[in-house]
C-alpha cells in the first residue's frame, strides 16, 4: 500500500504540471524555503478557491496526503484521487474526525507529510481575509508528533478561479520557512501561522492595486 500511495502522489503531481500547463497558468512560486523531500512536515495554506488543491499537488513535492473535507471525493477525477491517496474527514461526525485524527498520526509516524487548509473549507465571507478561528487539527498533530509546520500564501488563486470558471493571470505561491512547534500551544502557533500567511496575501493585494490605480 505504501509503494502504492508514493506511485499515485507521484502521479498527482504529474497530474498538476499537466493542468497547468494545459490551462496557460504559468505558476510563480517564491521559495523561500525548499522542503527536503526526505524530511516530514505539516503544510498549511489559506483555502478560497478550488484550485488551491491541484496548486498543493504543484507547489509540494515532498510525499505527502491532504486531509480535507470528504466532499471533495465528488469532483470528477480529482475526486477519484483524493478518496484513493488522501485523507477524507466529515466534520460533522465526531466519529470520521477521530478516524481521519488517527489516520494522520500513522501517516506522520511513517514519514508521510500532511497537507492541511486549516480554515475547514472555502467559507470566509470576507475574501481574501481568512476565515478564524482555524480548525485545531492541523496544529494538535504538529505538536503530538513534533513535526515541523510550513506555511503557504496562495496570493492570487481566488482572482483566477473565483467559482466555477478560470480567469488567465500568472498564479503566485509563497512558500514560508518552517515553523518549530516547541514549546508552543495550539492557539499560538494558530495565531503565528494566520500572520505569516494573511500578511503576504494582504500585502500582494495592496502591491496589485495600486499598480492597477
Amino acid at each position: 500500500m505504501k509503494s502504492w500511495n508514493r506511485w499515485g502522489t507521484e502521479l498527482c503531481h504529474l497530474w498538476a504540471d499537466l493542468f497547468f500547463f494545459i490551462s496557460g497558468l504559468w505558476v510563480q512560486v517564491d521559495y523561500r524555503f525548499v522542503p527536503n523531500k526526505k524530511d516530514t512536515y505539516i503544510f498549511v495554506a489559506n483555502h478560497f478557491s478550488y484550485l488551491d488543491i491541484a496548486m498543493g499537488m504543484k507547489v509540494v513535492r515532498n510525499y505527502f496526503c491532504y486531509m480535507g473535507k470528504s466532499s471533495v471525493k465528488k469532483v470528477p477525477l480529482l475526486g477519484y484521487m483524493f478518496r484513493k491517496l488522501h485523507i477524507q474527514v466529515d466534520r460533522s461526525d465526531k466519529s470520521s474526525r477521530m478516524r481521519s485524527y488517527k489516520m494522520s498520526l500513522k501517516a506522520l509516524h511513517s514519514g508521510r507529510s500532511l497537507f492541511i487548509m486549516p480554515e475547514g473549507g472555502i467559507i470566509s465571507k470576507h475574501i481574501p481575509k481568512m476565515h478564524q478561528p482555524f480548525k485545531d487539527g492541523a496544529f494538535a498533530l504538529a505538536i503530538e508528533t513534533k513535526t515541523p509546520i510550513v506555511p503557504i500564501s496562495f496570493l492570487n488563486l481566488y482572482e483566477i478561479m473565483p467559482a466555477d470558471r478560470i480567469f488567465w493571470d500568472w498564479p503566485r505561491v509563497i512558500v514560508h520557512p518552517p515553523l518549530s512547534v516547541e514549546g508552543k500551544s495550539v492557539e499560538e502557533l494558530k495565531l503565528e501561522v494566520y500572520e505569516i500567511i494573511q500578511a503576504e496575501v494582504d500585502a500582494y493585494r495592496q502591491r496589485n492595486h495600486q499598480e492597477n490605480s
